[in-house]
């Protein structure tokens, strides 16, 4: 058995049965071995990217790692982006990155790079395989390594002579490490802070799932507490039935004067507050002078324990949890489009089960309030901040759960960093309804202009923000790789073409001009 085979049974024995792949030369006998090796499905991106946001999006909902496969040291900058994402919403990854083989790094080739210097940033694991005898370890090893805590991005470096060696061995992933449980005094300082309309439980990682929310609203209902969550979350459940949990706005004005009352702070899986940026004359730390932080887990702890110890601390245990969503489905919109017609159009044809990817940005920042008394749904956000992460996002989520429809929200601008998503959706038949916000231009970074202090920009400032010269025609791109598309200009064409790639087998796409 060679080393390249025996990293796929590896990987298939631990647990990993998909890799979103994007190979070369040098990974050559990787491919061979999936073709011959039955139990891993692979799937071809067709940018670096796209492969390691598809990763990102597989893990949070099938909560296990799928692999990528990289072409060298060029192929793992290319997704270094959606890693850094990846990393920031703590989505286990197991990187198969190729390299040359050991007779050829000597002679400094083209593609010769720092491979490892390249990984370290975005990687907890990073381990080069230096013999075919070391590969199967080394990829149990990986998907244990990105399994641990709340999940890691491992890179594994695969030099072509070790992937076409023979006398490589399978080895299975051992036991992932126990997840930190919660410490006694941390429970009690944590119980003892919250009480009345000045505390609040900052929520985050899995403690925003159906059952860990139910626990979260009980605490709320015990103790008059108030919830909310960071601005961006990893994945989290939400509509009828389940505990509305609010997010910290992104705008740092609003997000000040949302978290001007609270006095003491318990953060669950979250981090303190702080701005996405920092701007002229305005504070970075998001909460106000002399509130106290006391933190009872971070992410990367058993947030049920956490929260069941907490339950327990303030004798939550048989109270009715506070803040359950009603069912509240709008009407169909109509008339033009706005930002509150748009996310009413989303709001009323919202199915049960729907998986939502949003990179609405700023288009998006006014659908949670209307979507929260929706069908039950899962949102996901982007912790990372790198543009470029909804579409390929959507692919793994569909990939991981093919029976749940996927709609993913996205803007012109981030859309066109992985455009390439469209054609993997095609090829593989993925039931994902891409809704682009064609505004035009950047419109996020018009505002950010502002916010820095720069009024009145000129030709060449707004210039640079704007994508109208030519504008993209979003349905033209969707078609040229395999997907149906439509434009609409009107908020009741909007919900109908949504719930038309609702229905639709395979992936549809749906350019709304706002």
């Amino acid at each position: 058995m060679n080393g390249a085979e025996s990293l796929v049974r590896s990987l298939i024995a631990s647990g990993v049965d998909t890799c979103f792949t994007n190979p070369g030369t040098s990974e050559m006998h990787f491919v061979a071995a999936l073709d011959h090796v039955p139990g891993m499905r692979s799937v071809l991106c067709l940018f670096e990217g796209v492969a390691t946001g598809a990763a990102d999006g597989y893990w949070r909902m099938a909560r296990k790692p799928s692999c990528t496969l990289l072409h060298l040291g060029p192929g793992l900058a290319n997704g270094l982006a959606n890693l850094h994402n990846a990393k920031k919403a703590a989505s286990g990854i197991v990187n198969i990155v190729g390299e040359h083989a050991e007779t050829h790094r000597e002679l400094d080739a083209p593609l010769m790079s720092d491979i490892p210097g390249l990984a370290r940033p975005m990687s907890a694991w990073v381990h080069t395989s230096e013999s075919a005898a070391d590969v199967g370890e080394a990829g149990a090893l990986s998907v244990q390594a990105a399994s641990t805590g709340a999940g890691k991005v491992a890179t594994l470096i695969l030099p072509s002579d070790t992937a076409w060696t023979d006398g490589a061995s399978v080895h299975e992933a051992g036991p992932v490490p126990a997840r930190a449980l919660p410490e006694a005094d941390k429970v009690a300082d944590a119980a003892a802070a919250l009480g009345g309309a000045d505390t609040l439980l900052l929520l985050g990682g899995e403690a925003l799932s159906v059952e860990n929310l139910e626990r979260a609203g009980r605490i709320a209902a015990k103790t008059g507490c108030h919830l909310l969550s960071e601005w961006s979350n990893a994945r989290m459940e939400r509509g009828a039935g389940r505990v509305v949990v609010d997010r910290i706005p992104y705008p740092i004005d609003l997000a000040l004067k949302r978290l001007e009352p609270y006095r003491r702070i318990v953060l669950l899986g979250a981090r303190a507050p702080i701005g996405f940026f920092a701007y002229p004359g305005k504070p970075a730390v998001l909460t106000a002078e002399g509130t106290e932080i006391v933190e009872l887990a971070n992410v990367d702890a058993d947030l049920t324990a956490a929260l069941d110890a907490l339950v327990a601390a303030t004798d939550a245990a048989g109270i009715e949890p506070a803040h359950v969503a009603a069912r509240e489905v709008p009407p169909v919109p109509s008339g033009p489009i706005t930002h509150e017609s748009m996310a009413q159009a989303i709001a009323a044809t919202l199915p049960e089960g729907a998986i939502v990817v949003d990179e609405s940005v700023t288009t998006g920042r006014g659908f949670a309030s209307w979507t929260k008394g929706a069908e039950p749904h899962t949102w996901l956000n982007n912790l990372g901040g790198s543009i470029g992460y909804g579409m390929p996002v959507a692919i793994g989520c569909a990939v991981a759960c093919p029976d749940r429809p996927v709609l993913a929200l996205t803007g012109d601008g981030s859309a066109m960093y992985t455009v390439q998503s469209l054609w993997t959706m095609a090829r593989e038949e993925l039931n994902v309804t891409v809704v682009i916000f064609a505004n035009r231009s950047y419109q996020i970074l018009r505002g950010e202009l502002t916010n820095v202090g720069v009024q009145n920009p000129g030709p060449r400032a707004v210039d640079m923000l704007s994508l109208d010269r030519p504008v993209i025609d979003w349905v033209q791109l969707a078609r040229g790789m395999g997907v149906e598309a439509v434009r609409v200009e009107e908020a009741g064409d909007m919900a109908k073409a949504i719930d038309t790639g609702l229905d639709h087998k395979g992936p549809y796409l749906v350019e709304v001009v706002c």
